[in-house]
């Protein structure tokens, strides 16, 4: 990873190289980049503990992700190829025309990839524990830092390079490796149906209400994610982020139901698991150490902490992007500052920028993830937040031509409200903690009453401004300059003179 970091490096050369690879990334890097970023550890890890508990309806949780994949690829991904930006603020700032109606998000979005980027990595660092018998915080100290190492140095570039060895391990990790020895340990898919219930084999035996929650929670978070949109950034052409996206939708959904069914088979050969105690996560390392020949199990074991790297590096990138690009300006603003970033004027000094806030943010996430044992309760959070308080004026912007920057401030506004109050008022009267946090409503209340406000206030309000709406088309329709990130820096000021004025 260290080395293809380095290699990464050199092709970095101005901001673009360095937050989205150039956006030259072809069908083969883009599909692996693509499946590496979402596939982390609740995917493959989380899949095949899923598939031990509960069969074949284990696969939901990696399929809703496919779907997600699949959805954005196919519906949005190539008007976000051609807009040229980095951002989902930058998307909202264009669309909309009004700052005010971003900045909100832009934090929203950068504690959201935080969270992401601590969880992923106090999660890989349980399989250097079990490797090595290191103490936690160690494990998390030299994973995190082989992680910071090579995406500070190259940035997407370096990230992209790594994610396609990642996405070849984790392909023959589990579906050359991992299936056929589990499924040979447990005599076939014949052995396993003499030896499982019924129950293992039929689709929703992990409950319907649990399956809904996984295509809410999943399939919507994917659409609007800051790390997801990055990778669409990347690619070469609409083309690429349509087909190339598919593809690694498609591949998700396969990797889901090879989780499972590895789960199943585990059921079948190692039955005295303790996933009651120890949690379902610890069949995966389980079924490397006793069902597959060691170095195979090795083999296996660098699969999952692949998976893990690739989630917490994109969401670093994602992290720092978001800080530099929207927050920073945004809070040099309280002080009556102006600054513009990665205007292209500068390419050396826009990369050495950029790297240091990489390098910042992931010293701060290892730390986060050294610190606090349980960082998915503040992701689950920024999640909820997420989907309930932003969904809608993002996806509105993109498919609804009445909606406007007044009905998106609005709506972000409510849902977030919402979201944050049912959890709270849920959480006051939860019989254990964290239940609250845990819970489908608020996300169901926050997107209800975001939907509700976006269109009243849209309606009700004057259009979004004919300029905004043609610099938009123009945007859509790929008809931008040479130096696009240039005229998205203009476009910006010239929206907060608007503003001003």
């Amino acid at each position: 990873m260290l080395l293809f970091g380095w290699w990464g490096k050199s092709r970095t050369k101005n901001s673009s190289d360095y937050l989205v690879a150039g956006r030259r990334l072809g069908p083969f890097l883009y599909t692996g980049t693509m499946a590496a970023v979402v596939l982390g550890g609740a995917s493959t890890v989380g899949g095949v503990g899923l598939g031990y508990r509960w069969g074949l309806s284990g696969a939901w949780l990696v399929i809703a992700i496919g779907v997600g994949v699949l959805l954005l690829s196919l519906l949005f991904a190539p008007t976000l190829q051609r807009l040229k930006i980095y951002t989902v603020s930058q998307m909202l700032t264009l669309r909309y025309g009004s700052r005010n109606a971003t900045h909100a998000s832009a934090v929203v979005m950068l504690a959201y990839t935080l969270m992401l980027c601590a969880t992923s990595t106090g999660a890989y660092a349980t399989i250097f524990v079990v490797l090595f018998g290191w103490e936690r915080w160690m494990a998390i100290a030299i994973g995190g830092a082989i992680v910071l190492v090579y995406s500070t140095i190259g940035g997407m570039w370096s990230i992209t390079l790594a994610d396609q060895v990642q996405f070849v391990i984790k392909t023959v990790g589990v579906f050359a490796l991992m299936l056929p020895f589990a499924l040979n340990a447990a005599g076939g898919m014949g052995g396993m149906r003499e030896r499982l219930e019924e129950s293992f084999f039929a689709w929703d035996g992990i409950g319907t209400q649990t399956i809904i929650t996984f295509f809410v929670v999943y399939t919507l978070g994917l659409l609007i994610g800051q790390d997801i949109w990055q990778r669409v950034f990347t690619a070469r052409t609409p083309t690429v982020a349509r087909w190339g996206g598919a593809t690694a939708g498609i591949y998700c959904v396969l990797y889901g139901v090879a989780g499972a069914v590895i789960g199943m088979a585990a059921r079948v050969a190692l039955p005295a698991i303790d996933v009651e105690n120890l949690g379902k996560d610890v069949v995966y390392a389980e079924v490397a150490m006793n069902l597959l020949p060691v170095a195979v199990g090795g083999i296996v074991l660098a699969a999952a902490v692949a998976a893990m790297m690739s989630t917490a590096s994109g969401a670093l990138i994602a992290a720092a992007t978001v800080a530099r690009t929207d927050v920073t300006p945004f809070v040099a603003g309280w002080f009556g500052k102006e600054i513009e970033v990665n205007t292209g004027r500068n390419p050396e000094h826009d990369v050495r920028a950029n790297r240091l806030w990489v390098l910042g943010l992931g010293l701060v996430a290892i730390v986060l993830a050294i610190i606090v044992k349980d960082v998915v309760a503040a992701l689950t959070i920024a999640y909820d937040i997420l989907v309930g308080g932003l969904l809608v004026a993002i996806l509105g912007g993109l498919i609804w031509k009445r909606g406007n920057g007044v009905g998106a401030a609005l709506s972000m506004a409510a849902g977030t409200v919402v979201t944050l109050t049912t959890m709270i008022v849920l959480e006051i009267n939860a019989e254990q903690q964290y239940d609250g946090v845990y819970a489908n409503e608020p996300i169901y209340y926050g997107l209800a009453a975001s939907v509700v406000v976006y269109v009243l206030a849209s309606v009700l309000t004057p259009a979004t401004r004919p300029e905004v709406i043609e610099a938009w088309n123009e945007r859509v329709a790929g008809r931008v300059p040479a130096d696009g990130e240039a005229e998205g820096a203009a476009h910006g000021a010239a929206l907060k003179d608007d503003s001003a004025r």
